[in-house]
């Protein structure tokens, strides 16, 4: 692989704050905010719904803005990514691969993260582009800034809906990465077995992949 292009929210950053925030903005306990996404995610259904669920009638865009402007909006801290983003992106920048970090998030998460200095060459969100995953726009801008054939490029997500199917879709390589809620509940999917090219728990694990 001579890229590696990896997704967001429980691939590079854990969920925590994000679902905590939400949940003490709305004024509702953590567990239940937590149970309900947990209950959208064994639908297959948008994680926003999960809000939707708590709250009848949100306007989940309405709100956000409004959280802004209360100074309650978006924040990413070195606490907020998983133990082994840094090593392991590192790692692969040694060994020659180009890192590049692209997921469906605001264009302010695009700046928190790039702020945090990681181990990347690129780091872009859907919010920067004006398009999302799953549509094939997104990915077509993910191999833009790959610098790669689309066989060359891996693209690493936890989320079958988002990243393993349409990445796939797009002729890329895919990683599923069993971690958060998505990666574990539909690890052993049939359609996502067949589609990955890769199923790993951890990032470490693609240091291996990329010198084999």
């Amino acid at each position: 692989m001579e890229t590696m292009v990896f997704d967001v929210g429980e691939t590079i950053t854990r969920d925590d704050r994000y679902w905590g925030s939400w949940a003490d903005w709305l004024a509702i306990p953590r567990h239940t905010l937590s149970a309900l996404v947990g209950a959208v995610v064994a639908a297959g259904r948008d994680n926003a719904d999960a809000l939707r669920l708590a709250r009848p009638g949100i306007d989940v865009r309405a709100e956000y803005r409004a959280r802004e402007a209360a100074g309650r909006g978006e924040y990413l801290d070195e606490g907020d990514l998983y133990d082994d983003v840094r090593p392991s992106l590192a790692a692969l920048r040694s060994a020659g691969v180009r890192v590049v970090i692209a997921g469906n998030q605001t264009a302010c998460a695009g700046e928190l993260l790039r702020g945090l200095d990681l181990p990347a060459d690129v780091i872009v969100t859907s919010g920067d582009w004006g398009v999302a995953k799953p549509q094939p726009e997104f990915f077509e801008r993910v191999l833009e800034v790959a610098n790669a054939p689309a066989d060359r490029t891996l693209y690493v997500g936890d989320h079958p809906a988002n990243d393993v199917f349409p990445a796939k879709a797009a002729g890329l390589r895919v990683a599923h990465l069993r971690r958060g809620p998505w990666g574990h509940l539909w690890a052993d999917d049939p359609e996502v077995v067949a589609a990955a090219d890769w199923r790993i728990d951890g990032l470490s694990e693609l240091v291996a992949i990329a010198e084999g």
